[in-house]
């Protein structure tokens, strides 16, 4: 199975309407419409529904924590409006700054935020985008003093089988809350480069079984502690269902991630340091006479970087890194993204129809 894009930066605005007309024909439906003016309903429903009187009590326990997480991380949630759509993000300080997907802000530079209870829409710009990791900030241009900062987890405590909370605006219902357990950590994933996705690879992402859907990019993953352990990016395609979400299956970038580069960005207005892994060569896909991927045909190298310290050239066709077979750009960039700045590795290329195995020391993107 073949982790792509689905949570994008497009709310159905139909199917969200369609959603709210079900949510209140379902409201209504509960009216009792033999109650008159001054007559106990309660009373009459003790004495005429045993059944009800009779149910189990319920421990809630762990009703009360989903209640208190969503009462005291929601706030921190916002809807963002760009040209093409829509996403979610969340708000990172009180001076108005909100971190979400690259895919969701696009090529936008002014926003609309509508906060979680959608009360208000405040009006924002971007600060930086970072597609390399799928991460960008924007910033509310008036932040009103009553803004809640979410409070951001520690990564290396997500463990398997935690429960957890997706907040966000899915299909342009914001608010919205889903629940699961985190079911994987450390994944790699790609996203496609195409309909609204960067084309990142991305590594050591939370995999859960929340529901993300379209319009939850760029929200929260939030654990009963009532800290965003996570920032929920992709969901996973059934190929048996083309490009139909896989249920129960999606990913979140890691909180330290984001706090990683969401801080490079508010000191410094970019990224500096990535901490991922790079080769240090642009390539593209050789395809062979069978039409499948063949290797990375190196286009260029950066000069003294990783590649040309260790002897790689143009015109060279990687075909393994670190022992696994390189067949396409996809292929190595998984697998650089497995590994960290200053690795060193064997990379095998074929030059002229001769293979040749080089020891290079990784560098930085």
């Amino acid at each position: 199975m073949t982790p792509s894009l689905t949570s994008r930066r497009r709310a159905v605005a139909a199917a969200a309407a369609v959603l709210c007309a079900a949510a209140l024909v379902a409201g209504c439906s509960g009216s009792d419409s033999s109650a008159g003016p001054g007559k106990d309903v309660s009373s009459s429903a003790a004495v005429t529904s045993p059944a009800k009187a009779a149910a189990p009590s319920v421990s809630t326990d762990l009703q009360d924590a989903y209640q208190k997480v969503v009462k005291d991380v929601l706030p921190s949630v916002v809807q963002i409006t760009t040209g093409e759509g829509l996403g979610s993000g969340v708000v990172y300080d009180a001076r108005g700054h909100v971190v979400t997907n690259a895919h969701v802000v696009g090529g936008d530079k002014k926003f609309k935020v509508t906060t979680a209870r959608g009360s208000r829409s405040l009006d924002a710009s971007l600060v930086a985008s970072y597609p390399e990791q799928d991460l960008a900030v924007i910033k509310i241009d008036d932040a009103p003093k009553d803004l809640k900062p979410a409070t951001f987890g520690d990564s290396a405590k997500v463990e398997i089988g935690q429960i957890v909370l997706a907040m966000g605006s899915p299909l342009g219902l914001s608010g919205s809350v889903t629940q699961g357990i985190v079911s994987a950590t450390g994944r790699t994933v790609s996203e496609p480069s195409s309909g609204g996705g960067t084309g990142a690879t991305l590594a050591n992402m939370v995999q859960t079984s929340a529901a993300i859907n379209p319009g939850n990019s760029g929200g929260a993953l939030v654990n009963l502690s009532d800290q965003v352990i996570g920032i929920p990016t992709l969901a996973a395609t059934d190929p048996q269902m083309g490009e139909g979400a896989a249920p129960g299956i999606g990913f979140a970038i890691p909180a330290s991630t984001v706090r990683n580069i969401a801080d490079q960005i508010l000191k410094n207005g970019k990224v500096t340091n990535s901490g991922r892994a790079a080769l240090g060569i642009t390539g593209r896909t050789l395809v062979g006479q069978d039409f499948e991927g063949a290797g990375v045909s190196v286009a260029s190298v950066k000069e003294g970087g990783p590649a040309d310290q260790a002897g790689i050239e143009a015109g060279d066709v990687v075909v393994k890194f670190d022992g696994t077979a390189v067949r396409t750009m996809q292929d190595l960039s998984e697998a650089l993204a497995g590994h960290k700045p200053g690795d060193k590795v064997d990379v095998t290329v074929d030059r002229d129809g001769t293979q040749k195995t080089v020891r290079v020391t990784l560098g930085t993107i």
